[in-house]
């Protein structure tokens, strides 16, 4: 998150426009979103009877810059606004929302100006799918950013000199209230043999913050005749890119292949516990990451909670996790479990994660 009371600025090279915000983390209650706000600081001068604008954009992109060819962009803007800042449209007074803003334009002083943005409520959060070792450059990423630029008109065209940009990121925690703990079974039936298997799994809640252990209760009554070889757990990330191919990616960010054997007419209750970490996936092609902004590290990607009605195809990608239990006995016998991996509101979890490290 960003830290408290530190303010984030940057100037256009010539200048003419400059960014203040006070965060670059904004979070996505799914029935409510922070609106961005900040200062752009202009120098009449070096305008020169040009305008200063400011513009919010949602940006997924699917490819790397440079293979941006032929008039051929591998990006798509899924939202942009834009407001002129300056010559002002409203007054100072009216166009400033928060404590933050007027505190930065008493200090700024005449040449500052506020802008305020509110998300729509249909925009993904941030998130991108974690490069291979020699890829370079962005690859399946969705980002925000507020720019700000000075030109003629708000269609001119703009100089890289007289534009500054600054990357945000939309996050989601953990809701308050947890749904009830998941938990599955399954009964198998052989044909050479007169009883079946049968496999309960349970967590032991449905909500879990990254960085914490996850407890699989696993219940194998094996009354049949064949042998339980093998019990493979695993936490599955799926990320599925919804935007344009729907293509999903199944990656297993944490394993235990346990070599726990069951004879037949045996059984077996045992817990297995697994941590899903960033640092263990870290070499892995096709991971889907929080979104990051420069300098900072991240973690795994939260899972994505949509607004009921909000159409799925505007949402990027989608990301979820699940717990999957596997018995080897030749073929395989399994189930799945649903979880949700997110991080805790930072009030609530603060304590909770104290001497736990940040989970990446």
């Amino acid at each position: 998150m960003s830290p408290k009371n530190v303010i984030f600025k940057k100037m256009a090279k010539d200048k003419s426009v400059g960014v203040y915000m006070a965060k670059r983390d904004f979070v996505d209650r799914v029935d409510s979103v922070d609106p961005v706000d900040g200062v752009v600081l202009v120098d009449p001068e070096v305008l020169k009877g040009k305008k200063a604008f400011v513009q919010l954009s949602c940006t997924f992109r699917y490819g790397r810059e440079d293979m941006d060819v032929m008039g051929i962009a591998f990006s798509r803007e899924i939202y942009v606004a834009i407001r002129q800042v300056y010559p002002p449209i409203q007054d100072k007074e009216q166009s400033t929302h928060t404590k933050m803003q007027g505190k930065l334009l008493r200090k700024l002083g005449d040449n500052a100006f506020p802008f305020f943005f509110e998300f729509p409520d249909n925009l993904p959060c941030s998130v991108g799918l974690q490069p291979g070792r020699k890829d370079s450059g962005k690859q399946c990423v969705v980002e925000f950013e507020v720019k700000a630029f000075s030109a003629e008109s708000q269609q001119a065209k703009v100089r890289k000199r007289s534009t500054v940009h600054l990357m945000i990121r939309k996050l989601q925690y953990a809701p308050e209230k947890s749904g009830t703990a998941p938990s599955v079974e399954t009964t198998r039936e052989f044909v050479m043999s007169d009883k079946p298997l049968h496999l309960e799994a349970s967590l032991d809640k449905e909500i879990y913050y990254h960085g914490e252990p996850i407890n699989v209760c696993v219940n194998i009554t094996n009354s049949s005749n064949k042998n339980v070889k093998n019990i493979i757990v695993s936490v599955d990330q799926v990320a599925t890119v919804v935007l344009y191919s729907n293509d999903s990616y199944v990656r297993a960010v944490a394993l235990e292949e346990s070599g726990d054997a069951v004879a037949a007419g045996a059984s077996l209750k045992k817990v297995y516990t697994l941590t899903p970490l960033l640092v263990c996936n870290r070499e892995r092609r096709g991971i889907a990451l929080d979104g990051k902004l420069k300098h900072e590290d991240t973690n795994l990607a939260s899972s994505s909670i949509v607004k009921e009605g909000v159409l799925k195809e505007v949402l990027g990608i989608l990301v979820s996790y699940r717990v999957m239990v596997k018995l080897i006995i030749g073929g395989e016998v399994g189930v799945e479990l649903p979880l949700t991996l997110m991080h805790p509101k930072p009030d609530l979890g603060r304590e909770q994660r104290a001497g736990r490290g940040d989970g990446v």
